[in-house]
């Protein structure tokens, strides 16, 4: 049977916590890693009527989007609300996990489920996280110590990431140095030209580790100053980052656009709603699901020709438009994340058959009349 640490153990896999915004809170908010789990709900917001579906249904984990415990709190007592779902969830054996930052840069992440339902062809972020840093180091050592440094390098956290490890390259050839007055050679005469059979062995690290892989490079090595070099790869674009660019199949207005963003979205009494000329034509997409008017600027300058997202106010709205911004498109907030939910569904029942999962259909979007109700 599943535990709850193997169900963590797929979603952060798929959302690695390092992503997340350092004011972000992710994770295990409640549940014994320990315990087994037999059925997932999955959710944007961990809601009191959520909650209720998660206990009815009798799931042993809720996955959500949005933190439940964002803030600091001194408090989790079951009179207060949020303290409340958590003795309830905690009662009923259901765990809450939540990936809300990192998996908005994952990829895929959040601004691909949303881009995927809209019909867009992915070309990249929005705003791109560079590759994590990495270092090379290249050490040369008399080839009857080369497996021997290649271990101690390993032990000290070098030789890959991810899916490998001990990775390294060796190449042979011929060392040679002439030991001075004052020196303490392992081998070699002081004054005396030396040459030795030698290996050339690189392997990568990563730079917090590099402490501890110098001191295993100098235990490891025999040579009273062995020769090494360290270097560290410039950051390298990739696929992860907040928000998505893409294109679609065929050009069409931003009226006709509009209406595939509402059609595309579960609705809400927020409704879709679009800024610019009906008739210009929109090809280049950018999308951020959430809260995306921090990123008008640079929506601007990717040179789309339409950017979709939620919570876009008044005036940054106004002034993007005047300075000649791509034409905006904002949606409720819930609605662009909730395309979400079947990734993250997807994701777990592909890693893991055997659990039963569901996406909870729940509107948490908080609005709920509109002035013609």
């Amino acid at each position: 049977m599943t535990t709850l640490a193997e169900l963590i153990g797929v979603l952060d896999t798929a959302y690695p916590p390092k992503l997340a915004e350092s004011w972000d809170s992710v994770g295990l908010v409640c549940g014994d890693p320990a315990d087994k789990v037999t059925r997932v709900l999955f959710a944007v917001d961990a809601t009191a009527a959520v909650v209720d579906e998660a206990i009815d249904w009798r799931a042993h984990a809720l996955v959500v989007h949005h933190p439940l415990l964002l803030r600091g709190v001194d408090t989790v007592a079951a009179d207060t609300p949020k303290g409340a779902l958590l003795h309830r969830l905690i009662r009923s054996g259901c765990a809450l996990f939540s990936a809300h930052t990192n998996a908005d840069s994952a990829d895929p992440g959040v601004s691909d489920a949303l881009a995927a339902a809209l019909g867009l062809i992915v070309t990249g972020p929005l705003d791109p996280k560079p590759t994590v840093a990495v270092d090379n180091w290249v050490v040369q050592v008399p080839r009857t110590h080369t497996d021997a440094m290649l271990a101690a390098l390993f032990a000290a956290g070098a030789g890959g990431t991810g899916n490998y490890h001990d990775c390294a390259l060796r190449v042979p050839g011929t060392g040679q140095f002439r030991p001075m007055s004052g020196a303490d050679p392992a081998i070699g005469t002081i004054g005396e030209l030396q040459q030795v059979d030698e290996d050339r062995i690189e392997v990568i690290a990563p730079p917090a580790a590099r402490r501890a892989v110098l001191a295993a490079l100098h235990v490891a090595h025999p040579y009273e100053d062995p020769a090494y070099h360290v270097t560290e790869r410039a950051p390298l674009p990739s696929g992860l980052g907040i928000g998505r660019v893409g294109v679609l199949p065929e050009p069409e207005t931003l009226r006709a656009f509009t209406s595939r963003v509402r059609a595309a979205l579960p609705q809400t009494v927020w409704g879709v709603r679009a800024a610019g000329d009906p008739d210009r034509m929109i090809e280049r997409v950018a999308v951020c699901g959430g809260a995306g008017d921090s990123y008008l600027g640079a929506v601007s300058r990717l040179g789309v020709d339409a950017y979709v997202t939620s919570d876009l106010r008044h005036h940054p709205a106004d002034e993007h438009l005047r300075a000649g911004g791509p034409a905006l498109v904002d949606a409720a907030h819930w609605a662009t994340e909730f395309p979400w939910c079947a990734q993250a569904e997807g994701i777990v029942r592909n890693a893991l058959p055997e659990l039963d999962t569901r996406v909870s259909f729940l509107r948490t979007d908080p609005w709920t009349v509109t002035g013609t109700d």
